[in-house]
């Protein structure tokens, strides 16, 4: 214990995430997110025509309340524009980066020794536009899981094979 030394960082020399380059998803993706929101939007507007016709005390709200959930519509795409826009990622010798948020910005740095699982994923409607997601799954639970979408396919395999590459070297 006699060599025992607990010196000082300076902090000034550590390196900043902030200044890594992040890749963006895919430009397709955003007709990917479209698509699915119309789905789910058309199943609520069906829902909201149906109480709109059926329920005596809405009918004559029909005009507002429309015009109300045109609106939401608008603000939901607007703002799904907008973190699509943010979202990035990036991969360094030691750690995963995984950038994301629309008012605050949140940045996910998950070291390769901590990543446990890995995986690839496709819905239908990213197939169809050749996209895949990746989710890496950490020792820290799922509150520090990150789920990396819009990535083209053949990129996506190649990074699971990365990080499985990675974690095959720390066992």
């Amino acid at each position: 214990m006699e060599n025992f030394s607990n010196e000082t960082i300076d902090i000034t020399q550590l390196p900043k995430f902030e200044e890594v380059p992040f890749l963006s998803l895919k430009k397709s993706y955003w007709k990917v997110i479209l698509i699915n929101l119309f789905i789910v939007f058309l199943l609520m507007t069906i829902g909201l025509g149906f109480a709109l016709l059926k329920i005596e005390e809405l009918v004559t709200y029909r005009l507002e309340i429309s015009s109300a959930f045109g609106l939401f519509i608008l603000i939901f795409i607007f703002f799904s524009n907008l973190s699509f826009k943010k979202k990035g990622f990036a991969f360094r010798d030691h750690d995963v980066l995984f950038r994301y948020g629309i008012i605050a910005t949140n940045t996910i740095v998950i070291p390769y020794n901590r990543i446990q699982h890995v995986a690839l994923h496709e819905g239908i409607v990213s197939r169809y536009f050749g996209l895949a997601k990746i989710e890496i799954f950490t020792a820290g639970g799922s509150s520090s899981d990150i789920e990396i979408p819009g990535i083209e396919k053949e990129q996506a395999e190649n990074i699971k094979q990365l990080l499985m590459g990675k974690i095959q070297k720390q066992l």
